[in-house]
């Protein structure tokens, strides 16, 4: 910990502890962490964090315009850019100063590079560090087990085998169900005093009582005894028929009958099976992450123009403003949750994933790029846009900047976003913007939509001093009210109790009472009963009831008004779209149910009419309208929220302490158990943003609940197991039999009365250019093949739109699209949130991750996204009639939930591929540390193998937990976050 003195601010070198120039910031050089005044200071020298970061080792950075070393760290760097020095240096060099610090390569002055670590360690602390639990951990769990590993590949004793460490059978096509592959190894003997016997050799993968390796071997020798200048060979053969990388290691084993000692030489063996097409897949550039540029600040910003449609609305009430970082930096969460502080509490969570997000978009900032005009409107070319990456709606602002020498890099140029294209979207520019040629280059900076924020802040800083709604309890439950009999409208219902029961609750509730919340798992009906308690609240109450029903994405909304639209006419529904949706967008069948201009743009009709409408469908967030407007509160007797558990607690809130008075009902349905909200922000997720407003009512006692329990979706074979994991085994198969078992007899099951596939496949992660998503080529070729068997089969009869593919990551998914383009082409490929919602008959599951280092197991970084049990739950209970999952066994099984899958489906012989590396009859502990327990086996293999190289006991491995470096762990969690597209 050093002070920083003037030649520190100014070049980043300066580690002079007895520099009389100082003052009071100091600067961790092991953390980079910077602290104003010596309290401070000695609050950090205290903390965890900086025993972590010392028990390790320090990164560095490069100025490139300076060309100086900066402790790492983000504090340090910044103080450095801001420092005189370099300002000066940049502007001489004509390039900005916020240029991008490169990482250090070579020697640091005043610190040792600990080639275990990969780091720096001051000089001062060289002698300690190697005493140090964090190096300690990684020389006994990275280092320990590279260097045995080299030492057993070393020729020995005179005795030489030929080939590399790693005996690589490269990558084999299946051709006619399997593929060979034959290599030889030459054993010399050079030793003029030796005579050496060949003993029998051994393979790592024999000491596994469950699998079969797919390598073999034969010792080719002339004699037993090998004396100076004489040979033997070791034929290695490779044989398998199913796609996947596999990997063994064979141990030479031999003995120098003239010292009696016995050795052996290892190598590592490895083969990739593959199919036609595998090479197109691979990464076409290495891996680069990508830097974020540092954003100086747009000092200057010159308006564009706003599309038409931001105009067709009137609203009366304005949103607030919120400024993010303001806010942010004033706020602190209260110190208790409770009704008076409950829109302090949800507004700062809301403000850490607004800025969250803010910092986001930024990854999608473009250097270099030109637009095009046509018309009135600049085009402009924007990668990954089909996929909302980034998300850009009609009437966002874009800021470009042009690039040209003495040009003024704090004024931009803001573009309204008019048009959004598959791959560019249209702006307009205010009469300001400069004219130039179509090849001006231009900075781009894309910018957060603020709307649905500033929504939720408008409805937190609402007062609504409702407990019965925000924390209900038993004595808030009112009797309830006892209406004559009445019928069910959708006969699909007659004869299901909980679906009647969850209708006879809604009628049931007197005006004022806690929230009611029907719990429906997947294929159980819950839309459908949310539409029956809806009409018949219409049907009873007659004029009175007033009804708004919201979900969190206009999918969700447009479903409860196509089903509503049956029973309704255009006097009594109203569909509310924001001005910015497009026509094309909406379906056909609700386009007399909403209101436009002349120019097609999505408007509002009187408030008088609006009001005499008797059920009104809209987003959550775009349910402020009412609000915005001047609607009373209380005008709805009756609130809903579809798909309530997709949707974060604010933007519920958003229609409900807008528009809800005394007497206001609220009705939820959702599943709790089903993927939640986005949420972007760790901190907004650390403090409850990630859980709905649904699940949280459902933990208390005052709130109604209704659970759904007749799935009418799924195969029994599929709903068994997420019956049994996730709803208390509750639920009922009730599917229509000309569906669900549309597959039972097909050959393309191991089980032809199980209608589940566990495809074991142990590809390799990869990743490509700068994008941080993982894909998996040899699933990708595995999952074209189930498509093309699926659509060839003349005897099950399946269209595309019947087929849906799931992976977890972005890469994988366009990996998957391209591979079937031209094949398969309307079979849908998504990620598990986009297919939340929705059935096929036939769902393949990639699950891409197959990262296996020796002991580098983790489990969350291994699995990433697939250890969340909710996203498993969704991928498994889309399918109807087929399900068929893709993955590596060994690195699934690190979780319990899915190994307890694996299992399931390996004893009723749903199993193709490598049997299972453990026994699939030992039940599964959900507390247990089953990758803890992989690292430690794989020690205990590479210690067995040390002691049998030296011939007595060794020191060993320990199997302590490595769990590694946790930095990366929010890019990890949010690398394929998808982003909200509809932001209304």
């Amino acid at each position: 910990m050093v002070k920083f003195c003037k030649r520190m601010l100014e070049t980043g070198g300066c580690t002079d502890t007895t520099c009389a120039r100082r003052h009071d910031i100091f600067v961790c050089l092991d953390c980079g962490v910077t602290t104003l005044g010596e309290q401070a200071q000695k609050t950090h020298v205290n903390s965890n964090e900086h025993r972590r970061r010392v028990d390790g080792a320090l990164k560095f950075v490069r100025c490139p315009c300076c060309q100086v070393i900066c402790p790492g760290g983000h504090a340090a760097w910044t103080l450095h850019r801001q420092s005189h020095k370099h300002n000066n240096a940049a502007r001489a060099q004509g390039v900005s100063a916020d240029v991008v610090p490169a990482d250090v390569v070579g020697d640091v002055p005043g610190y040792v590079l600990c080639d275990v670590c990969d780091a720096y360690v001051q000089q001062t602390q060289w002698e300690r560090h190697p005493l140090t639990k964090a190096h300690q951990k990684k020389a006994r769990f990275g280092g320990g087990v590279r260097s045995v590993m080299a030492e057993a590949a070393k020729d020995k004793l005179g005795i030489t085998v030929s080939g590399d460490d790693l005996i690589d059978f490269g990558t084999l096509v299946i051709a006619q169900g399997q593929c060979w592959k034959e290599v030889n190894l030459d054993i010399c003997c050079t030793s003029p005093i030796s005579s050496i016997s060949i003993l029998p050799p051994s393979l790592s993968s024999q000491r596994s009582e469950h699998q079969a390796s797919p390598f073999a071997f034969q010792i080719v020798a002339i004699r037993a005894q090998l004396t100076r200048g004489q040979t033997a060979a070791v034929v290695l053969t490779f044989a398998h028929e199913h796609l996947g990388v596999y990997s063994d290691r064979i141990e030479l084993a031999f003995e120098d009958t003239t010292v009696g000692r016995k050795f052996l030489i290892a190598r590592q063996m490895r083969a990739t099976v593959a199919a036609p097409g595998y090479d197109e897949l691979l990464p076409k550039v290495p891996f680069v992450p990508r830097k974020r540029s540092p954003r100086d600040h747009e000092a200057i910003v010159v308006s564009g123009d706003p599309p038409p449609a931001y105009t067709k609305v009137n609203y009366v009430v304005r949103l607030p403003t919120a400024p993010v970082m303001d806010q942010f930096r004033s706020s602190m969460m209260p110190a208790t949750f409770k009704a008076s502080t409950y829109g302090g509490h949800f507004k700062a969570l809301v403000w850490a994933e607004e800025y969250q997000a803010e910092l986001d978009i930024q990854d999608y900032d473009i250097e270099n790029t030109n637009l095009t005009k046509r018309n009135n409107l600049y085009y402009l070319h924007v990668p990954g846009l089909a996929e909302n990456r980034p998300s850009v709606l009609v009437g966002d602002g874009i800021f470009v900047q042009p690039v040209a020498p003495g040009m003024d890099r704090s004024k931009w140029y803001q573009g309204r976003v008019y048009i959004v294209a598959q791959l560019e979207v249209g702006m307009k520019f205010g009469s300001r913007f400069p004219a130039a040629p179509p090849t001006q280059p231009y900075r781009v900076r894309f910018t957060l939509n603020r709307i649905p924020y500033c929504r939720q802040h408008q409805a937190l800083n609402t007062s609504f001093p409702l407990d019965r709604l925000l924390f209900p309890t038993d004595d808030h439950i009112l009797p309830p009210n006892v209406d004559a009999p009445f019928s069910i409208r959708n006969r699909l219902i007659e004869n299901n109790p909980p679906q009647v029961q969850a209708v006879t609750g809604v009628l049931g509730m007197p005006p004022g009472s806690p929230v009611f919340v029907l719990f429906g798992p997947p294929g159980t009906g819950k839309t459908v009963t949310i539409v029956e308690a809806i009409l018949q609240l219409l049907s009873h109450a007659k004029k009175e009831a007033r009804i708004l029903a919201c979900a969190p994405s206009n999918s969700a909304a447009d479903i409860i008004a196509e089903r509503l639209s049956s029973a309704l006419g255009e006097t009594e529904l109203y569909r509310f779209y924001a001005p910015s949706r497009f026509a094309s967008q909406v379906p056909d069948v609700l386009r007399r149910y909403t209101t436009s201009d002349p120019s097609g743009s999505f408007t509002l009709p009187p408030i008088a009419q609006l009001n005499a409408f008797r059920v009104i469908v809209s987003t959550c967030v775009s349910a402020s309208f009412a609000h915005n407007i001047g609607m009373e509160r209380g005008h709805f007797t009756h609130i809903f929220v579809d798909e309530a558990a997709q949707a974060t607690e604010p933007e519920v809130m958003t229609a409900i302490k807008t528009m809800a008075d005394a007497r206001t009902n609220v009705v939820l349905s959702g599943d709790p158990k089903q993927l939640g909200p986005v949420i972007r922000s760790a901190v907004a997720r650390r403090f409850g943003l990630d859980k709905s407003y649904l699940e949280r009512v459902m933990e208390r006692a005052g709130c109604t609940v209704v659970q759904l329990t007749q799935n009418f979706r799924s195969h029994p074979a599929i709903l068994k197991f997420p019956s049994e994991q996730f709803y208390e085994n509750t639920l009922q198969p009730c599917g229509d039999p000309a569906i669900i078992d549309s597959y039972v007899d097909s050959p393309i099951l191991p089980n032809p009365k199980f209608p589940v596939i566990f495809h074991a496949l142990a590809g390799e992660d990869a990743r490509e250019a700068s994008s941080p998503s993982y894909f998996n080529p040899l699933q990708v070729l595995q999952v074209k093949s189930y498509v093309e068997q699926l659509r060839s089969d003349h005897r099950f009869q399946i269209r595309d739109q019947d087929i849906a593919i799931i992976a977890p990551y972005r890469a994988q998914v366009l990996k998957i699209r391209a591979s079937l383009r031209g094949i398969a082409d309307d079979v849908k490929v998504g990620s598990v949130e986009e297919l939340q919602g929705q059935e096929r008959r036939v769902i393949i599951l990639s699950t891409v991750r197959s990262s296996r280092e020796l002991v580098d197991y983790d489990l969350r970084h291994t699995l990433g996204f697939l250890e969340n049990p909710r996203r498993m739950n969704v991928a498994i209970t889309r399918a109807q009639a087929l399900l068929i999952v893709i993955g590596d066994p060994d690195v699934l099984s690190l979780d319990p939930r899915w190994r307890k899958f694996m299992n399931y489906v390996f004893n009723e012989h749903g199993w193709r591929g490598d049997a299972p590396a453990w026994d699939t009859h030992e039940p599964v502990d959900d507390g247990r540390e089953y990758d803890v327990e992989i690292r430690e086996a794989a020690a205990a293999d590479v210690n067995d193998l040390r002691q049998r190289m030296l011939g007595l006991e060794g020191e060993g491995l320990s199997g302590e937990d490595g769990s590694g470096d946790d930095s990366d762990s929010e890019q990890s969690a949010d690398v394929d976050r998808p982003w909200r597209a509809e932001v209304e």
